[in-house]
């Protein structure tokens, strides 16, 4: 199982100080991915509860850096670790924009882009950037009919519902062919559907490992009936750490639990099948250091085992 680590990019720490320690450390400590996510509102009062236990938004995500700026200073000070988005709202720009974007990222760090593209939570984020937040699933379908014709073709158009592109020669295109990778963060039967008839992977976060298998079987029939090879998904599976000074019971694992039960958690879930786990220390009250010395003692801890 490969292992990744979240960049500093929300927080106290989201500088170019912070990254660059992170890069660092990634690539010194033997670490395989680095991550980012995506935000662009931090409401006072949010009009829908943040998707994980408590429900309430981390004061991290009030200072927020751009996901894909942030990764391409972190292509440049890095040369072996894959970049990847945890997740990228693909839907708040164009699609054309986006496969620009991404195509560039891919080119410029000479293949390391890994796309997460998630439909995101918070309706209000949609108004912000004057995007419907209905029909957002229609709109991630045309969005990857963009990406796969602007990545495919010499020259491309697009007419469709939403958008509609005029033929143009695309030059440009990703290092990795026919394109990076594209993995989904989805829960609901018809998002596991959609990861298995068409995405090149999945992004789920952290959940009792039998659920989480459940669900990958779900995306593994899809993509049999969809004539697919189900042996090409990849799963890619964030883990936020939330750390307590006991024990907790297994019910809770891994919502909340000791450093030694989410190294055991990270060791099961390379047992079971995950083919890569990255972890996330910033919602911890911890400084940079020391979230730095938890990184190594992770690594090893898993790698260990």
């Amino acid at each position: 199982m490969k292992l990744g680590l979240a960049l500093p990019t929300f927080g106290p720490d989201a500088c170019p100080e912070g990254i660059l320690r992170v890069c660092r450390t990634a690539e010194d400590m033997g670490y395989d991915s680095l991550w980012t996510g995506d935000r662009v509102l931090a409401p006072r009062v949010p009009s829908a509860p943040y998707p994980s236990h408590p429900g309430v938004m981390p004061r991290v995500y009030e200072n927020h850096m751009d996901p894909l700026v942030a990764l391409t200073f972190a292509a440049a000070h890095t040369t072996r670790v894959r970049l990847g988005t945890s997740t990228l709202n693909g839907m708040w720009q164009p699609p054309l924009m986006l496969a620009r974007s991404l195509t560039t990222l891919d080119v410029l760090s000479h293949g390391r882009l890994i796309v997460g593209l998630g439909l995101g939570w918070m309706p209000d984020e949609y108004a912000a950037v004057s995007v419907p937040w209905k029909g957002r699933g229609a709109r991630l379908e045309e969005t990857l009919d963009v990406l796969e014709g602007y990545w495919g073709d010499d020259v491309f158009a697009h007419e469709g519902p939403l958008f509609t592109i005029p033929e143009t020669v695309v030059g440009l295109k990703p290092s990795q062919r026919p394109g990076p990778p594209v993995l989904l963060a989805a829960f609901s039967p018809g998002g596991l559907r959609r990861v298995g008839r068409r995405l090149d992977g999945w992004l789920p976060t952290a959940m009792p490992l039998p659920d989480l298998m459940g669900m990958w079987e779900v995306i593994q029939k899809e993509a049999v009936q969809a004539e697919r090879d189900p042996a090409t998904l990849r799963m890619a599976l964030r883990v936020n750490l939330r750390l307590s000074d006991t024990k907790t019971s297994p019910d809770r694992m891994p919502q909340s639990g000791t450093f030694a039960q989410y190294i055991d958690y990270a060791r099961a879930a390379a047992e079971a099948g995950v083919h890569e786990l990255f972890v996330d220390f910033g919602q911890l009250s911890a400084s940079l250091p020391e979230r730095v010395d938890m990184a190594g003692r992770f690594n090893e801890g898993v790698r260990r085992g």
